[in-house]
C-alpha cells in the first residue's frame, strides 16, 4: 500500500465523487471492475503517460484504487470491498450509469454511421 492510499475510515465522499467526476477516471474504474488488477502501462487510454499517472494518483488518493509495486511495474486494483464498506451501493450505481452512458454513445455513433452511409 502506498502512503497516500487512505484507510477505509479516512475515505471521504467528496474525494471519491471528485475522482469519479472525470470520464477518463471512470473508464479506468470500469476496466478495473471488469478485468481486475492490471499494470499501469496496459491501459490504452489515448493519453500521455504523465496524464495517465495523474489519473491513477487521483483515484489512489481518493481510496478507489490500490497500487502495489513489483520491480519497475505498478499494479493497480479496484478497492471494491473497501469502497462498498464505506459507501454501500456507490460503485454499483456509478458503474451501471457509466455502462448505460457508454451504450447510449455507441448507439448514437451507430446511428451517425448509418446516416452517413
Amino acid at each position: 500500500m502506498f502512503s497516500d492510499e487512505p484507510h477505509v475510515e479516512e475515505m471521504t465522499l467528496a474525494a471519491v465523487m471528485a475522482a469519479l467526476s472525470d470520464p477518463m477516471r471512470v473508464a479506468i474504474v470500469r476496466q478495473l471492475a471488469a478485468e481486475g488488477e492490471r499494470t499501469c502501462g496496459t491501459f490504452d487510454l489515448g493519453i500521455s503517460k504523465a496524464t495517465r499517472s495523474h489519473h491513477f494518483r487521483v483515484l489512489r488518493e481518493a481510496g478507489l484504487t490500490r497500487t502495489r509495486a513489483e520491480g519497475t511495474h505498478r499494479h493497480v486494483s479496484l478497492r471494491r470491498d473497501d469502497v462498498d464498506a464505506r459507501f454501500p451501493g456507490l460503485l454499483d450505481a456509478v458503474l451501471t450509469a457509466a455502462e448505460r452512458e457508454a451504450g447510449d454513445q455507441r448507439a448514437l455513433a451507430a446511428k451517425a454511421d448509418f446516416a452517413v452511409a
